[in-house]
């Protein structure tokens, strides 16, 4: 039987999403993937592996992270959701678990990804909540990062924002919603595509970063786009300030409303 389970997670003591070995030990390997099928097998009493609905870099959270797993062990919806979280370390928790047609796919079947970046806009560094933020001491204009955003919407060639380990096969990707706004001494940067490449969201949003300060103009992130030279474009913002939202799937699927929805 095929089951659609949620997490959230502080990604920070994390090496990322991606288990990095077939050791099965978390100690050796430090990935979420890791901890999440250890604690999945061990209810299951029996091997479990998992598919994300998008990977995260070491340091990112997420609020609602979809995996599926396949499993022949019979365990109530509560069962899973509170046997697993019971062997997750502290910072990782289970949301719900619903069954789900064995077609469903967490990656494939997913049409949008989102995520979230806070970033403290003050003079001093942060204290609170440093582990959930990045930083900007210069003064940042939230309405000219905003607008300039608006550029990289609809489908388009991302290889200016793309990391050098990125693995996809192109870096064709449909932005459908990007907003910058201030919320007193943050900015938010909060966006929506069909999918994304290796870092790309931290390298745009270190390049808006460079928007906000007024070191370059409303339309250099339309001619970073239109290069394709990563090299041109800003630094890699800080993982501590990204969070990965949620996917989002079509409602024939059943999930709950949080990843349901018409995109």
């Amino acid at each position: 039987m095929r089951f659609a389970l949620a997490i959230e997670y502080d990604g920070g003591t994390f090496s990322g999403w991606q288990r990095l070995t077939q050791a099965g030990s978390l100690e050796q390997d430090g990935s979420l993937q890791t901890a999440l099928e250890i604690a999945l097998s061990k209810v299951a009493d029996a091997p479990v592996d998992t598919v994300c609905s998008g990977r995260t870099d070491a340091g990112v959270h997420a609020r609602c992270q979809v995996v599926h797993f396949d499993t022949d062990a019979q365990r109530d919806l509560r069962g899973w959701v509170l046997g697993v979280t019971a062997n997750l370390p502290p910072t990782m928790a289970v949301r719900w678990c619903v069954p789900v047609d064995e077609a469903f796919s967490a990656r494939f079947s997913a049409r949008a990804r989102r995520y979230r970046y806070r970033i403290l806009n003050r003079s001093a560094r942060p204290g609170f909540e440093r582990q959930y933020l990045g930083w900007e001491r210069l003064p940042l204009d939230a309405d000219a990062m905003h607008t300039a955003a608006q550029a990289l919407l609809g489908e388009q060639d991302f290889s200016a924002f793309r990391s050098a380990q990125c693995q996809a096969t192109h870096a064709r990707r449909n932005l459908q919603a990007i907003n910058v706004q201030r919320d007193g001494a943050e900015v938010v940067v909060e966006v929506q595509a069909n999918a994304f490449l290796h870092h790309m969201v931290r390298n745009l949003v270190g390049s808006l970063l460079v928007v906000g300060r007024g070191e370059r103009p409303i339309n250099w992130m339309a001619e970073l786009l239109a290069g394709r030279d990563r090299t041109k474009a800003g630094p890699t913002a800080a993982a501590s300030g990204l969070q990965f939202l949620a996917p989002m799937y079509p409602r024939q699927w059943g999930l709950p409303d949080e990843v349901s929805g018409d995109v």
